[in-house]
């Protein structure tokens, strides 16, 4: 089974694909935003396998990562929605 985590883009980066850095404590570190064209620097996005599936709002984003903490999440405890 897979998850779709939770992430903050702190920045986009430059480059033939677009890919975005993301908040610290998120594995992986970075993301390709192919799928979600519209996503900008301090949006939040769920990401899976390395992609960006979609955009969701800070209220969606931290019930997520509460979700994800309940479960015993492990690192995503230390992230945080701001």
């Amino acid at each position: 089974m897979c998850f779709a985590i939770p992430a903050r883009i702190e920045e986009i980066l430059p480059g033939p694909l677009p890919l975005a850095r993301l908040q610290d404590g998120v594995e992986p570190p970075t993301c390709c935003l192919a799928y979600v064209p519209e996503a900008k620097v301090g949006d939040y996005v769920l990401v899976q396998n390395g992609f960006a599936v979609t955009c969701l709002d800070a209220a969606a984003a931290a019930a997520s990562l509460a979700a994800f903490a309940e479960l015993g999440g492990g690192r995503l405890r230390r992230v945080a929605v701001v």
